[in-house]
């Protein structure tokens, strides 16, 4: 058996998910489709993971779509986009909305190309650090398409909506730079891995339930009706409080800045 497409390993509470076909620039095929979706559950049943970082191997995030390889099979193209009901996610979609339905804050590195798919799969991170000279795109109206892989949930967040709309229209090419400016990615850095590992490590200061009680607020409602809102952050708000990671959260900040939380709740 050859080596995974995706290779993911745990160490200190981050998993760190490299997209691995390096000699394809990371283009994207059916196993590494299947490959992302098993990581992302078998990420969100670990309570001990609190943290994703995901890259690419080779100095590239992904080239897209490996449209060659999936169109030579054309069962793999019908399992990728199948699903039981329209509102569903399906396997494409789920690689994208897949990391901001987790419980835990997710970081994209961002090197060399990322385009199509790859960009829709970076979309679903809740921060994307990026190379100032990196290649980024939305890429399928190139090759006749709509993006379908649930990219936009969080485009519509993050950037203006006739800037989305131009971008997805013209399938433009943007550097590092121009993708900061337009709020693509949310920082730039020489080092992205390493500014990764950094905020990494700041985030992990504050308490797993507080982190997924956070990341569920926001994600669930930035568009939601005020009502929803309110309910959302109450609800969360007595979940954390009868919760032991509070106390370790105020023993970190009064006492002792080193006691270490308690894994993460589960039902978040």
């Amino acid at each position: 058996m050859g080596e995974r497409c995706v290779q993911v390993t745990v160490e200190n509470g981050i998993a760190n998910v490299v997209l691995n076909r390096p000699e394809k620039f990371n283009a994207i095929n059916y196993l590494m489709f299947s490959e992302l979706d098993k990581a992302i559950k078998r990420i969100k049943s670990d309570p001990r993971i609190r943290l994703v970082i995901l890259s690419g191997a080779g100095g590239h995030f992904s080239s897209g779509l490996d449209v060659k390889s999936v169109m030579s099979a054309p069962m793999q193209a019908v399992k990728l986009l199948f699903k039981g009901l329209p509102g569903n996610a399906n396997l494409a979609q789920r690689v994208s909305i897949g990391w901001q339905r987790l419980p835990v804050p997710v970081i994209a590195v961002l090197e060399g190309c990322c385009y199509g798919g790859g960009m829709q799969i970076a979309l679903g991170a809740d921060f994307r650090i990026a190379c100032p000279n990196s290649k980024l795109s939305i890429m399928e109206a190139k090759w006749g398409l709509v993006p379908d892989m649930a990219g936009l949930v969080a485009l519509r967040q993050i950037m203006p909506k006739d800037q989305a709309m131009l971008l997805s229209l013209t399938a433009k090419v943007l550097s590092g730079e121009e993708a900061k400016a337009l709020g693509l990615v949310t920082q730039l850095s020489d080092n992205p891995m390493l500014s990764a590992q950094q905020l990494a490590e700041e985030l992990l200061n504050t308490s797993p339930d507080a982190a997924a009680a956070i990341k569920l607020s926001i994600n669930r409602s930035w568009t939601a009706s005020v009502r929803s809102l309110l309910c959302r952050e109450s609800w969360s708000q007595v979940r954390l409080l009868l919760g032991k990671n509070r106390t370790i959260a105020a023993v970190r900040q009064l006492k002792d800045p080193t006691k270490p939380y308690k894994d993460r709740q589960s039902g978040w």
